[in-house]
Order: C-alpha cells, then sequence, then structure tokens
C-alpha cells in the first residue's frame, strides 16, 4: 500500500488519485488573472471547489512567471488570512504554494498542513519550520529558480536530470524529519522546460513515481498543452483531463486542476479501472 499524509489526513493512493484545487490569491495568476483575487470571490471559488471533490486546496499569493515583485509582507497578507478562513470553513488539507518559510511557517499557523514549493526548497529554513509544523512538503523541479524567465533551457537528458533532483530533495526532506508518506515530488511541468519536455516527463511519469514518493501532475491548463495543440489557454480542459489520465496511469497520484469537477471524474474513473 502507498499512503499519503496530509495533516491528520491519511489516504491510501495505491490506485487512487487525489485532486488538488487551484486556489489563487493573486491579480496576475497565468490562468484567471485575477478573478477571485477579491476575498469574497475567494472564498465562494474555495466553496465550488470543495463542493466539485477537491481532496484539498492549494493556495498561492504569488504566480511561478515572471511579474511585478510581491514582497515577504505583502505574500504573507494575501495568503495567510485566506488560508486562515478556508480552514474555518472547510474539513478539508489545505496546501500553501510559497517557496518563503516565513509564509509556509504563518500558513501551518493557521491550519495549512502542506508547503508546495516550486523552488526545490531554496529556502534554508524551509524544511525545518515544515519538520516542526508537522508538514508535508512538495518538492518540484525548476531549473534555474521562480519568477525568472528560462525560454532555451537544456539538459543532458531531461528525465533524467529532473530525477536525480527530486531523489535528491526527498532525501533532503526526509533527513529534515519529514517521514516519506509526507513528501510529494514534481516534476514541475512547464517550469524550466521547453514544451516537449514537459511532453517527455508526463510520458516517463513512471519512471519518476518508481522513485518510490507520491507524485504530484501539475498539467492543468499549461502552455506545454496549449503548444502542443496550438490552444488557447481558455481552451485546453480536454487537453488537461488526457494529460491527467495518462499521468494516472503512469503513476501520478496527485492531480492540480483548476476544473475540479472534471479532474475528479477522471479519477474515479480510473481509480475503478485500477482497483477493479
Amino acid at each position: 500500500m502507498q499512503e499519503l499524509a496530509l495533516g491528520p489526513h491519511r489516504f491510501d493512493i495505491t490506485t487512487r488519485a487525489l485532486v488538488m484545487g487551484i486556489l489563487n490569491r493573486t491579480p496576475d495568476s497565468f490562468y484567471d488573472q485575477g478573478q477571485f483575487w477579491d476575498l469574497d470571490a475567494f472564498y465562494r471559488r474555495a466553496e465550488e471547489l470543495v463542493t466539485d471533490g477537491a481532496d484539498f486546496l492549494d493556495v498561492g499569493g504569488v504566480k511561478a512567471g515572471p511579474g511585478p515583485e510581491v514582497g515577504e509582507q505583502e505574500e504573507l497578507e494575501r495568503v495567510v488570512p485566506a488560508v486562515e478562513a478556508i480552514h474555518a470553513r472547510f474539513d478539508v488539507p489545505i496546501s500553501v504554494d510559497t517557496w518563503r518559510a516565513s509564509v509556509a511557517e504563518a500558513s501551518y499557523a493557521v491550519g495549512a498542513v502542506v508547503g508546495n514549493d516550486i523552488s526545490g526548497f531554496a529556502d534554508p529554513d524551509y524544511l525545518r519550520v515544515a519538520a516542526e509544523a508537522g508538514a508535508s512538503v512538495v518538492a518540484t523541479h525548476i531549473r534555474l529558480g521562480p519568477r525568472i524567465p528560462d525560454p532555451e533551457p537544456v539538459y543532458d537528458d531531461v528525465v533524467t536530470d529532473v530525477a536525480r533532483f527530486l531523489r535528491e530533495r526527498a532525501e533532503r526532506a526526509q533527513a529534515a524529519g519529514i517521514p516519506p508518506e509526507r513528501v510529494i515530488i514534481d516534476a514541475g511541468c512547464d517550469l524550466g522546460k521547453t514544451w516537449q519536455q514537459s511532453l517527455e516527463l508526463l510520458r516517463r511519469s513512471d519512471l519518476l513515481a518508481g522513485m518510490g514518493w507520491p507524485l504530484l501532475l501539475s498539467a492543468s491548463n499549461k502552455t506545454f498543452l496549449g503548444k502542443l495543440l496550438d490552444l488557447d489557454i481558455k481552451d485546453r480542459r480536454e487537453a488537461s483531463h488526457s494529460a491527467h489520465a495518462l499521468g494516472i496511469l503512469r503513476g501520478c497520484r496527485v492531480l492540480r486542476a483548476h476544473d475540479v469537477k472534471g479532474a475528479r471524474r477522471v479519477v474515479d474513473v480510473l481509480s475503478a479501472v485500477l482497483a477493479s
């Protein structure tokens, strides 16, 4: 049995994937473009995602791509009240999408139980803070770092290089006192990869999943799907669900998704098939 622990919640993910609902508290996110920036709209969106079947929610206050500088205090003000309010309203685990240990620590104090760090634990305090809080972490591969343009990334072999990076980060998390059932890995599609490299990582998800840690797929409405099929960002829903289905079959056990209802249906069908 493969188990994933998120706070007090434990999930058997041997044949079942979890759906992580994306909640952006940003005015410039790549997909929703600030649609849920207003707190009332943000809370309504959280309720919608929970109703649609999200297993847990991922709250972010700074987009991953280039954009205006967002300081530590501003990120705290965007994220912490939102996490606290969601925790008071819904009985689902909450992840905080941040690469700052200070933001993660403040979020753990008000109810978050996962630190989703696209920087690969660049902040030297990140893992210590998570371990002290009993939180889970997501180790994500990125080549240069958050918010840094990387239009022409070069790898010796993208799958091998990403696997090596993720293994080192996951082992670092365990060495910091975070047990393996609380460590998630993410290949980081579109983060310092060409669209072809992201496709190759999706295709070889079985290799990454085979390393032993729960594998997260963040493919929802991503650029690599748009480039593949020449699709506008608002027309990538079916492509996202296709990527989700392939990912599950190749071993992914967490889907980070905008369309939670659709992802839930993909998960439920594939779970039934894999468990039969």
